[in-house]
């Protein structure tokens, strides 16, 4: 009957628009919320096919939730360096396990990159899941596996006490003056002996460079010079090997002639000690009972052959001009920052880095077809597709922003004018119900 019909298709009508209010009441309590995607409804009409082109069956309407997963939403700097957004394509993937060393709990795809480290270190965003992550091994490396989530770790910043880098390289720039006058002294100098490290003969120019060891201890490394001939300056290389205070002859790590052209430029062909080629090497054999790796390999560089971009002879006082070397003494563990790239790395106050993790991004050929979750979360839905892995800023995904929040994709004046427009259309399904309740009613009164 199409009067009954009537009445059941305005009911249908209110739970719709009822339906509608409700996703517009979500988008509103939901507008401060980090990573939301608005939700919407759309409406479609239910048809009953009665097989006569002279009668009608009134079929109503009903409403479903659509959720525009893909809408970028504004983003909006942070002062967090833990705190992460993307800007593109693209989620984070977590975690909802209780245990982050077992990860046994669902995997899930978020925007909502609110993310602080919880009290065993384990990053985790404001609706508990944590952050998953390619772990970097020692040679800074990511697994080559990168299409399966067993393979992500979950990201954990704590537990650094600190980090050291023992010295590997020392550059020196310096001159030796051309006017010296060659040593005839006594005692005579011989050179192998040790003399110029232990003081038993001046040396005509040293100076002592800082060196790190493995344990990042600071420790020194000396440089004497002494003229014995035209051009030419025995070099003595040594160190307190034992840390005992004192030099002895058995301490010098290397000794040889420095010898330069004319023109005061390095002579390498006439040197036995370090020229800057590639091999200049020397091993510093550090006592035993010091605890530390030894020997220590050190480059050094005292020039190029022919040029005088080191150690240089003219006719001013002997100096050094500059020196430089690598290594840091030990530094504690001072914070975490992430990059565009989704580096995750960890930063020490001695100003050393070490890179601890890079975060996937994970795209979808329908992100819209995603199965929500509690928490600004998605699961995995065959509406969706498969998932796909991409480092940062690869392919569709998009780039990591550092120190950024995205914002929900409400629009306050946009729910408001959905509402009035909501209310509108509720009003008139209940006065649809009204009226054909009066025409039911006017049957009723047919029999009295």
């Amino acid at each position: 009957m199409s009067l009954y019909g009537a009445l059941f298709s305005g009911v249908s009508g209110l739970a719709a628009q009822a339906q509608n209010m409700g996703m517009i009441s979500d988008n509103i309590s939901n507008l401060n919320t980090i990573g939301y995607k608005r939700s919407f409804a759309k409406f479609a009409t239910l048809v009953t096919d009665n097989g006569s082109s002279t009668k009608y069956s009134p079929g109503g309407v009903e409403s479903r939730r659509f959720t525009q997963v893909d809408q970028q939403g504004l983003l909006q700097a942070s002062t967090s360096p833990t705190d992460i957004a993307i800007s593109g394509d693209g989620f984070f993937v977590v975690n909802t396990t209780s245990s982050p060393t077992t990860l046994n709990g669902e995997y899930q795809f978020t925007r909502a990159g609110s993310f602080t480290a919880d009290r065993n270190g384990f990053l985790v965003n404001a609706a508990g899941k944590y952050l998953l992550g390619w772990e970097i091994d020692a040679q800074g490396n990511i697994p080559t596996v990168r299409t399966s989530l067993q393979v992500l770790e979950p990201v954990n910043v704590g537990g650094l006490a600190g980090t050291a880098e023992p010295s590997t390289t020392l550059s020196v720039r310096g001159n030796l003056q051309a006017s010296q006058a060659a040593y005839s002294g006594a005692p005579a100098y011989v050179p192998g002996t040790g003399q110029l490290a232990t003081a038993a003969v001046t040396a005509h120019f040293a100076r002592s460079f800082p060196i790190v060891d493995s344990q990042g201890s600071q420790r020194t490394i000396s440089v004497a010079f002494l003229k014995t001939a035209a051009n030419t300056w025995q070099t003595e290389i040594y160190a307190d090997l034992d840390d005992n205070g004192t030099i002895v002859a058995g301490e010098v790590i290397k000794s040889g002639t420095l010898a330069f052209n004319t023109d005061g430029s390095i002579d390498a062909a006439s040197s036995t000690i370090l020229t800057g080629a590639p091999a200049d090497q020397i091993s510093i054999a550090w006592n035993a009972a010091l605890g530390i790796t030894t020997p220590q390999a050190l480059d050094i560089n005292f020039g190029t052959d022919g040029m005088t971009d080191g150690f240089s002879q003219f006719d001013t006082d002997s100096q050094l001009l500059s020196s430089d070397t690598d290594g840091t003494v030990f530094g504690s563990f001072s914070g975490v920052s992430i990059d565009e790239n989704g580096f995750v790395t960890a930063l020490f106050n001695n100003g050393t880095s070490r890179q601890l993790y890079k975060l996937p991004v994970a795209t979808f050929v329908n992100p819209n077809g995603l199965a929500p979750r509690n928490g600004n979360a998605w699961a995995t839905a065959n509406a969706a597709g498969e998932f796909n892995l991409f480092e940062a800023g690869t392919g569709p995904a998009g780039k990591v922003a550092p120190s950024a929040l995205e914002s929900a994709t409400v629009d306050l004046a946009e729910e408001f004018s959905n509402m009035i427009i909501t209310q509108r259309a509720y009003s008139a399904n209940a006065k649809t119900i009204s009226t054909a309740d009066e025409m039911l009613a006017e049957i009723i009164n047919l029999k009295r």
